[in-house]
């Protein structure tokens, strides 16, 4: 069957766009192909990215679009003359003579019966991939030289094969680079006469190039067998994954050799493999001068700017060696390559060696007035207000955190934003709480305030580590609490899939703070406590909003992060319902008592009970206008099973109150579990709706007595099931 090999070369594609670009492509034209009746599986689609090529590979085609037969309804016989002959225009007909009366029930209609024959497939391909790279929707895109045209980078060629025969596509660099015409391009002989013609194109062929270095004349190709099987010899590696394979196996070859270690960094692997073409590793050392720095700022140099992958000795520790991956062989061996970057590496480490050496020369405390200088946010104050505030609430927060010393996190919030003013932190932004340790450290401050200062933005998602240590746990809170409350008081609340603020980053952090520490801080007393800090800046009502908005912005935080740990979201929504519930560690006891219980027949039995009576009891309130929650009348109980269940109901509702006093959920649920017989034998034994009303009133409180009992726990009516 025929293929179809596309390739678009240009200039340096950014490595971070790459796959994505590839991914664009491949759905678009194969949108565009089953648009046109030639959809294939997705087995019969490859693509693939590299540094300078985009590339997609369609096998199995046909060579002919198929015939279509379509029926289409035109408007009712005796419209005006100008809806009949918008019809015959959009139908490509000349009169009605080519149509049909049909009567469809709702009156006579004309009907055309189109038949279109299917062109030959280069022909369709042509629309389709003019189409998608005239449209291509890059994240940043140019235009180049005088064309209209816009790419990522410049684009240089298209390599456009359909059974092995180019493509008749063209772009051109002026003019709209209108849609395809059959009655131009598909006469004997007009693509050679229209490529002559329009010198200033960009016309498919059969042509690529290979290494930009090591083979850069251009070649042609037969088909897409031909094309796979010369890249490597034009020293090419097309597929991303087996560029990313060579670089992991160079890189485990040459630690091995040398007794070291690579530091593990799969982004930095993905991106170097989107650098690369032709992958070769190379080995660079490290002036000595610069290994007292600490390891953070050589790694976050050497990856930041220079994509060098970290290298460890046989302890851990940071070696004095780095990895580079580059784009070509030489005759040298890299040795050329290697004594350049390793020039430029000790450029890079001068300056961060110089940070670090000036930096040292004050402490973090004297760097505290110079955060004024910085604003936190419009309406929040500056840098050194949110330090302040983070000093009082961090103080007020360790009460809430077993073992944890109130001066200490005091004194661990307010250095917290200081490195914020280094010449290091200016440099790697990324190094603000690492180097804010170093610096403490330097200081002499205590170890605990130390390692607080570079914990407290953590953690900054599901998988970074959640600090543990008391001190760093008070002042991580404080942060994220004070930006939480700050936000919300101003309206600056996320919307749909915009946070520009990481708010929802800073919620799910608390979370994870309150519950992995097990700490029992109640939300809505640390919500007014970090709002107390803001003193004037906010207004009461902005405080109020935020007060009453952060609660259920928690709760829905709260189902995302229990739904990876499968929890049911129906279960904390109905432990949410009962209100007033703010302590995270107590509500996720109930919800995993909850669960358990009603993942046992005596559960599972009772929620049925439970909505049977809540539906009976829906009906005949709005029927009756009027609740039933008054007490039961004992003496107008006539058969034994509603004597039963009033029993079991009260004594129930005491036992279940004092359980939940004593936050022995699962005592609770095994107090619940005691009322399945009596409901079951109630429903089995009992009619309802008797015809005497007092005794059918008296039944429907036994009914509501279920409800409320059960709904102690939690709000049964939002679970599902």
């Amino acid at each position: 069957m025929p293929e179809l090999l596309l390739e678009l070369f240009s200039e340096e594609i950014p490595a971070r766009m790459q796959d994505e670009a590839a991914r664009a492509l491949a759905h678009g034209v194969m949108s565009g192909l089953n648009a046109n009746g030639l959809g294939v599986g997705d087995h019969d689609i490859e693509f693939f990215a590299t540094p300078r090529r985009l590339v997609l590979i369609v096998h199995n085609l046909p060579e002919l679009q198929p015939d279509v037969k379509e029926e289409r309804k035109g408007p009712r016989v005796g419209a005006p003359q100008q809806a009949i002959d918008g019809f015959l225009k959009s139908a490509g007909l000349a009169s009605l003579d080519q149509c049909e009366k049909q009567d469809t029930g709702k009156g006579e209609f004309w009907i055309a019966n189109i038949e279109k024959k299917g062109r030959r497939t280069k022909y369709v391909l042509v629309d389709i991939l003019k189409t998608v790279i005239c449209g291509f929707a890059w994240p940043k895109s140019m235009r180049w030289s005088d064309y209209n045209f816009r790419w990522v980078r410049p684009l240089h060629n298209i390599l456009a094969l359909f059974d092995g025969q180019p493509i008749p596509l063209l772009i051109e660099r002026k003019g709209e680079n209108k849609p395809y015409d059959p009655s131009t391009y598909e006469q004997p002989g007009a693509w050679a006469e229209i490529q002559a013609a329009k010198s200033a194109v960009l016309a498919a062929n059969d042509k690529t190039c290979g290494h930009r270095f090591m083979a850069p004349d251009p070649f042609a190709v037969r088909d897409v067998k031909d094309y796979l099987g010369r890249l490597k010899s034009v020293y090419v590696v097309l597929d991303g994954d087996e560029r990313k394979r060579i670089i992991a196996t160079q890189l485990g070859n040459m630690c091995e050799d040398a007794g070291l270690k690579l530091r593990d960094d799969k982004g930095l692997l993905d991106e170097v493999a989107g650098l690369v073409e032709w992958p070769v590793v190379l080995m660079g050392r490290i002036d000595d001068k610069f290994m007292d720095v600490p390891p953070e700022v050589l790694i976050t140099s050497m990856r930041s700017h220079q994509k060098y992958f970290s290298l460890l000795n046989a302890d851990g520790s940071l070696a004095p060696r780095f990895a580079l991956v580059s784009n070509m062989v030489t005759e040298d061996k890299g040795k050329a390559i290697v004594a350049g970057n390793e020039r430029v590496l000790r450029a890079r480490l001068s300056d961060a060696k110089f940070f670090w050496d000036q930096d040292r020369k004050h402490s973090l405390e004297s760097r505290l007035p110079k955060l004024d200088q910085r604003v936190f946010y419009k309406g929040l104050g500056t840098m050194q207000d949110k330090a302040r505030r983070l000093e009082k609430l961090a103080e007020g927060l360790a009460a809430f955190v077993p073992g944890c010393d109130a001066g200490l996190a005091a004194r661990a919030a307010k250095l917290a934003k200081a490195d914020l003013s280094t010449g290091m932190v200016g440099e790697f932004p990324e190094l603000q709480g690492v180097m804010g340790r170093y610096y403490a450290q330097n200081d002499g401050e205590q170890a605990d305030v130390a390692q607080a200062v570079a914990d407290h933005y953590a953690p900054q998602g599901p998988s970074d580590r959640c600090p543990t240590a008391p001190v760093s746990v008070a002042v991580a809170l404080a942060d994220k609490l004070d930006t939480l409350v700050g936000f919300f008081a101003i309206g600056e609340k996320p919307t749909g899939s915009k946070d520009p603020f990481a708010l929802r980053r800073a919620a799910l952090g608390v979370i994870r703070l309150i519950i992995e520490n097990k700490l029992r801080l109640p939300l809505s007393a640390a919500f007014m406590m970090a709002g107390n800090q803001y003193g004037e800046l906010l207004d009461e009502s902005g405080l109020k909003a935020a007060y009453a908005d952060l609660p259920g912005f928690f709760a829905d935080r709260l189902k995302v992060h229990l739904k990876e740990q499968k929890t049911r979201h129906d279960l904390v929504d109905a432990v949410f319902a009962l209100g007033g519930e703010d302590d995270l560690v107590r509500l996720l006891a109930r919800v995993a008592a909850l669960q358990a219980f009603l993942a046992s027949a005596d559960g599972a039995n009772l929620l049925t009970g439970y909505k049977r009576a809540a539906n009976i009891l829906k009906i005949e309130e709005k029927k009756d206008k009027k609740g039933y929650s008054e007490a039961v009348l004992l003496d107008r109980l006539q058969e034994a099973p509603e004597r039963a269940l009033a029993d079991a109901l009260g004594k129930a509702q005491g036992l279940i109150g004092e359980s939940l006093r004593a936050e022995d959920f699962m005592g609770a649920m095994g107090v619940m579990a005691g009322l399945r017989q009596p409901v079951d034998a109630f429903f089995d034994q009992v009619t309802v709706n008797s015809e005497e009303q007092e005794l059918r009133a008296n039944r429907l409180r036994l009914l509501a007595g279920i409800r409320s009992a059960v709904d102690q726990v939690a709000d049964f009516s939002k679970i599902e099931g």
